[in-house]
């Protein structure tokens, strides 16, 4: 059982690294004339951020998640290559 788990946890990594790689990419595209369609994407989240002020503390949450067509191909590679692997 501990090797399935641990598969799992490689194929999170594999997702979140091919997403992360996949977004940059995506945003260098931008600014290429023919290749502006891979940075078309969508932003959800927290735009403004939750402040908790406890006078002795102060705690911010904020979470935005911003996804292009960049970063789903890289999801998608990533899990590609995880199979072959």
């Amino acid at each position: 059982m501990a090797t399935k788990d641990k598969n799992i946890w490689i194929l999170l990594i594999f997702i979140l690294s091919g997403l992360v790689i996949g977004g940059l990419l995506g945003e260098l595209a931008s600014k290429v004339d023919w290749l502006w369609w891979l940075s078309f994407g969508q932003q959800f989240g927290l735009e403004t951020p939750l402040v908790l002020d406890l006078s002795v503390l102060k705690i911010t949450f904020a979470l935005l998640f911003k996804i292009n067509i960049s970063s789903i191909i890289g999801m998608v590679l990533a899990i590609f290559i995880y199979r072959k692997v």
